[in-house]
């Protein structure tokens, strides 16, 4: 079979895999345990690195723009840019590749090891679903955690920001805590939570799907993980301009 009939077949597989992920949403009995367990993990592994890899990105983008913005003689809108940034693209952008990096390769992980050791085959003799009793849950866990992370990361995300322009770059807090207010709107905050549930789900279905189709052994558990990685971040970036264009067609922008 060649390289291009491969990629398809398996991108079918994987649509068709999203379809029963979806069906299994509405089936009964919910697994709230296992729900509640996966929202746990994924949350106690994401925390920290999320919080402490959005501190440099909101310094970062605070410098960079407040730079650009003073070659410009626009440094009263230093505030709204910098927040808007943190808030529309770079939280939900960290969140995902957290929860890609760390919960997507355990989910991964886990679910490729199941494979090989045959307990999805088993499951499947004895009548349960393997989709429904492990992929469903993690896939609404993924989806909260990256919502609530989210969050999380936006605060630290403008708080960073704030201190390093008004600390470093001799900024007014006034004139940056009202640019935002005159330029922010609330459908900017609700595109980053939008974004932030469809990269959770997204990383969370691809890595469910790589383990429960994991082969070879360990070293293709290993490989499994490798590849949910590297997808997961592909189609993120994709994502992520789809959602923002669609964002800007559709939501009229304050100031314009």
């Amino acid at each position: 079979m060649s390289a291009p009939v491969a990629a398809l077949r398996r991108s079918g597989d994987f649509f068709a895999f999203c379809l029963d992920t979806l069906r299994g949403l509405g089936r009964r009995p919910v697994q709230v345990r296992e729900f509640v367990q996966q929202a746990w993990f994924i949350s106690s592994v994401s925390i920290l690195p999320a919080a402490l890899v959005s501190i440099p990105f909101g310094a970062v983008i605070a410098l960079q723009l407040g730079s650009l913005v003073r070659q410009l003689g626009a440094q009263s809108f230093t505030g709204a840019a910098s927040v808007l940034a943190v808030v529309r693209e770079a939280g939900p952008i960290v969140t995902a590749l957290i929860i890609a990096g760390a919960g997507g390769s355990a989910i991964c992980a886990d679910l490729g090891s199941r494979k090989i050791r045959e307990e999805l085959d088993a499951m499947q003799v004895l009548g349960i679903d393997p989709v429904q009793r492990l992929v469903v849950p993690r896939v609404l866990a993924s989806v909260l955690v990256a919502v609530l992370l989210n969050g999380l990361v936006s605060v630290v995300g403008v708080t960073g920001g704030y201190t390093f322009n008004v600390v470093m770059q001799g900024g007014t807090p006034g004139a940056y805590l009202a640019s935002f207010q005159a330029l922010g709107q609330l459908p900017d905050l609700l595109v980053g939570e939008v974004k932030a549930a469809l990269f959770g789900a997204t990383a969370a279905l691809v890595a469910s799907y790589q383990g429960m189709n994991a082969k070879g052994g360990p070293k293709g558990v290993g490989d499994a993980v490798n590849q949910s990685v590297v997808i997961t971040f592909m189609l993120l970036f994709a994502l992520n301009f789809v959602v923002t264009a669609v964002y800007f067609q559709v939501v009229p922008q304050k100031g314009s």
